[in-house]
């Protein structure tokens, strides 16, 4: 076998390093297999569809963990690994996976040449996860199913797999997270023939013979068109006389009486691939949906010019007594009870109201409060804030006095705001 068709792969150790039984401690004794898409891939399917015998599976695991493979290298349709068991000599492990036909290959880069992006993500070095479904379109399967992995070693264990069969299957794992493309050559095809491959059928594929444009049609010009429906001096006099068969203009279809939800992400889950949590999508679509219609309605700009805070405090006013409240909160980086808060402000107030909840303290002339000392002529007071008790006025950058009031150690805002702090008592 050629030596540019062998892709070598170190192991824990290396070889001839600590010969003899692998410690039962020690670095890797319990680490996971599969930090990749691909790695997981291999593994749910050497688990899952290979139908191996879980019992060995299990021992061979262990023995990937403490170090036996010391070599391994990946080869078109085998993987070759040198495995310390017991004894001084290591055993010699051969994992062999059917390699597709050139006629099954071409059937696999017919499909996948056909999508432009992934043929784009393959030529970049990429190997996207949605090539397991052209493969599968092509009539094949790029993991391995039932059958498709068979396993020899050197060993006198006449199980299958053994022991240590089953640890050169899952140090495999670790070959897909370093190299993808390796899978591809388990099926037969080296990544640089792959590449080579669709470079050529890029390059060979026929172009549509271009064919005499017909020009198109005058048509009508939009103003002689709705001729019937204007009135004014801009529209000329023969222009509705020329319009014939002219349809009434269409009235735009009125908005839902109340935001919904996106149909689609109620149904469609987002790959696993994307780390994407369905409850999240869902959150998000459902948010979108509601500043659409709010745009769509009139009823507000969609909060499309809000800062993150606005936002947030946007976002909690619609969560405020579920518990998806708390959620937020902790991935915006604050307490549930300091969003509450800003949720009430918002609910109550808006963006004037949770700017006076979350600012600090801000001068203002002695005038400027004068009249909400007269409301409460025993209170304190602190800049733009005048503090009776457990009731306190604050006045605001819009010139409106909003009322707080005090639960345990927080003050809370608690209705809209008005022009005259008496109002507000």
């Amino acid at each position: 076998m050629a030596d540019e068709d062998r892709v070598p792969w170190q192991g824990w150790r290396r070889k001839g390093e600590d010969a003899g039984l692998p410690a039962a401690k020690g670095p890797g004794s319990r680490r996971p297999f599969g930090a990749t898409w691909w790695g997981r891939a291999w593994l749910e399917a050497l688990e899952q569809r290979a139908r191996l015998d879980p019992g060995r599976l299990s021992r061979g695991r262990s023995y990937a963990r403490r170090g036996s493979v010391v070599e391994l290298t990946v080869s078109p349709g085998e993987v070759e690994a040198v495995v310390q068991g017991s004894r001084v000599t290591p055993y010699h492990v051969t994992v062999r996976i059917r390699a597709f036909s050139s006629a099954e290959w071409d059937s696999v880069l017919e499909v996948v040449s056909a999508q432009i992006g992934r043929v784009a993500a393959l030529l970049d070095g990429e190997l996207p996860p949605e090539v397991i479904d052209d493969v599968r379109d092509a009539g094949l399967e790029l993991l391995p199913g039932a059958g498709e992995v068979l396993t020899h070693c050197t060993c006198p264990d006449f199980a299958v797999p053994c022991k240590h069969s089953a640890a050169v299957c899952y140090l495999i794992a670790d070959a897909l997270d370093d190299d993808p493309f390796a899978l591809l050559l388990l099926r037969g095809r080296r990544k640089d023939e792959l590449l080579a491959a669709l470079r050529t059928r890029r390059g060979t594929s026929t172009a549509p013979v271009a064919t005499p444009r017909t020009p198109p049609p005058a048509g009508i010009p939009a103003i002689a068109a709705f001729a019937r429906h204007m009135t004014g001096p801009d529209v000329p006099p023969a222009a509705e006389r020329s319009v014939v068969g002219v349809v009434p203009v269409p009235v735009p279809p009125r908005p839902l009486s109340a935001p919904g939800v996106p149909a689609a992400v109620r149904v469609l889950d987002p790959p696993r691939s994307s780390g994407v949590d369905v409850r999240d999508l869902i959150a998000l679509a459902t948010d979108a949906a509601r500043r659409a219609w709010e745009l769509a309605s009139g009823d507000g700009d969609g909060g499309l010019d809000l800062t993150f805070e606005q936002d947030l405090a946007r976002r909690a006013a619609n969560a405020l007594g579920t518990p998806e409240l708390a959620d937020l909160a902790h991935r915006a980086g604050i307490s549930a009870r300091q969003l509450t808060t800003w949720a009430v402000a918002w609910r109550e107030a808006g963006p004037g109201g949770l700017a006076v909840t979350i600012d600090e303290p801000q001068d203002v002339s002695p005038e400027a409060v004068a009249e909400a000392l007269e409301a409460l002529p025993q209170a304190t007071t602190e800049a733009n804030r005048v503090t009776a008790g457990k009731l306190q006025l604050r006045l605001g950058p819009d010139n409106l006095w909003y009322r707080f009031d005090q639960h345990f150690s927080d003050w809370t805002l608690n209705r809209p705001p008005a022009a005259d702090p008496h109002d507000l008592l």
